[in-house]
């Protein structure tokens, strides 16, 4: 009976053993990503935010208020803050996306330990520097959102709202953070609140285009008489696929196909040429596709 508990344990260690490399594979490059995005906004938050007494978002401008008013530790009352948050997200968000958050949670707050030494730049410009700090943080959040984690705090909520609802995460992180900044008009005064929301407004911005700008696609719709040798194009040339929709005239009422694809910016200018060299008469139609999900693309795990 114990032999038999040994090889039993015995095989449940490699099995663990092997599932934790499967694991680790699949979430490497989510990994090298996360750590990069976080790196980056907590450089934003320690040289660019602190140092100038500017308001933060989120659980972080709360913590940030609370060093400026009583002294605590940023660190500290982040991860804190977070406990909650964390408590709430298990029940309402997938357990990829909780253990994710709680990672980013524990590494933002040795991070923060590690640069609270580093030197920031000295400069009158504070506008500036409001402007620079916010566009870096919003840039190294959307990473972090892109690759399917959180920061923590309320990127946790905006992510929810997005998951739920289908919202732009940076904007609604920015109607939300005004409230957090405006009372913080009370704690750093109202010429700092007030960079503060700028620094807040180009983090949103920046957020969203981190997120969206690496998933965006030219969207073509081309309207021909004859679809064959586009659609040979696009499959042998620009080695994507395509869609032939039956299509009418609206006046003439006669059969028009047209060929819908997603491509890349390049490859969308590579099919204008051809068209305009091979197939002038043809009508085509380019649009931005903000996000595109599915083989080739991106995938549906996130």
């Amino acid at each position: 009976m114990h032999n038999h508990r040994i090889e039993f344990s015995r095989r449940g260690l490699k099995k663990f053993l092997k599932l934790s490399r499967v694991v680790v594979r699949a979430e490497f490059r989510t990994m090298i990503t996360v750590c990069i995005g976080l790196s980056i906004y907590v450089f934003g938050v320690m040289e660019f935010t602190v140092p100038f007494r500017f308001p933060d978002s989120g659980v972080t401008g709360i913590a940030v208020l609370l060093r400026y008013s009583a002294g605590i530790s940023l660190p500290v009352s982040i991860a804190a803050a977070n406990v909650l948050l964390l408590v709430w997200a298990w029940r309402e968000l997938s357990l990829r996306f909780v253990l994710w958050s709680i990672f980013s949670v524990a590494y933002t707050t040795l991070l923060m330990h590690f640069m609270d030494e580093i030197p920031f730049p000295h400069t009158d410009q504070r506008l500036l520097i409001a402007l620079i700090g916010g566009a870096v943080k919003g840039y190294g959040s959307g990473l972090v959102i892109r690759a399917g984690a959180s920061g923590g705090g309320l990127d946790i909520v905006t992510l929810y709202l997005r998951k739920k609802f289908g919202v732009e995460v940076g904007k609604y992180n920015f109607y939300i953070n005004m409230v957090i900044i405006g009372a913080s008009a009370f704690v750093v005064g109202v010429e700092n609140a007030m960079l503060g929301l700028i620094g807040a407004y180009a983090s949103s911005v920046s957020m969203d285009n981190a997120i969206t700008e690496f998933d965006k696609r030219r969207l073509i719709l081309v309207v021909t008489r004859d679809p064959a040798p586009i659609v040979e194009y696009i499959s042998s040339d620009l080695m994507r696929g395509s869609t032939i929709i039956d299509a009418h005239g609206g006046y003439s009422g006669d059969f028009r196909p047209m060929v819908m694809c997603v491509l890349t910016r390049r490859q969308a200018v590579d099919l204008k040429r051809f068209l305009s060299e091979k197939h002038p008469g043809t009508f085509m139609i380019v649009t931005d596709a903000s996000e595109v999900l599915g083989k080739g693309f991106k995938s549906w795990r996130r």
